[in-house]
Order: C-alpha cells, then sequence, then structure tokens
C-alpha cells in the first residue's frame, strides 16, 4: 500500500484555522480543506482586490463535509460528560474502550 492511498480526501477544521497557510498545508499532500471562513473575514478578502476588485474566489467550503465533522464532534462532547472517560482514569486502553462502549449504549438509548 503506497503512502498516497492513507491519505484522506478532505480535511474538516474549525474556521479559528482558516488562514491561507494552514490551508496550504494538507494542499500540498492532495488533500483539500473544506474550513469555513469567519464572517468578519470576508469583507477583507473582496476588499484585497485581486481579480477585478471582487477579491477573488472564496476558498473551498463543503457544507456535507461540515456537517458530519459537526456530528462527530457534538457526540465526542456527549461522550465527555462521562466523568470517567474525561478524566481518563483507566489504566489500559481496553478498560478504557469498555467504558466508551458503555457510555455509547447509554447515550444511544436515551436518545
Amino acid at each position: 500500500m503506497d503512502h498516497k492511498s492513507r491519505l484522506p480526501s478532505s480535511f474538516a477544521s474549525h474556521q479559528a484555522y482558516s488562514s491561507r497557510a494552514i490551508r496550504a498545508h494538507p494542499c500540498r499532500r492532495g488533500i483539500r480543506a473544506v474550513t469555513p471562513t469567519p464572517a468578519d473575514q470576508r469583507p477583507h478578502r473582496l476588499r484585497r482586490g485581486g481579480r477585478g476588485g471582487r477579491g477573488g474566489r472564496p476558498p473551498a467550503f463543503e457544507r456535507q463535509a461540515r456537517k458530519l465533522r459537526n456530528t462527530v464532534e457534538r457526540h465526542i462532547n456527549r461522550l465527555k460528560l462521562w466523568r470517567d472517560l474525561a478524566a481518563r482514569y483507566d489504566k489500559t486502553a481496553t478498560i478504557c474502550l469498555a467504558g466508551m462502549d458503555i457510555a455509547g449504549t447509554f447515550l444511544r438509548s436515551a436518545r
């Protein structure tokens, strides 16, 4: 298996990490960055000029990839409400995974 096939196709991060330098790093490896730009940065991009005063193309943003990231993030935060998982009291990975299974089962049944 070559290195290229193990890379993810896209990279979703928080909008605080939407700078050009951070977006360029995964792009050099062929990974699409689907990070939204903060609302206060859009006017700056338009004011910069670039392509005939229109400010150039906005960075790539995929709503569906962003929704998936948000869903995963919310589920992880719900798991963190369990004190044992948040404090990492468990000694081994097996016990930690068992605790995550139990917490996940309770969270699924509570929905």
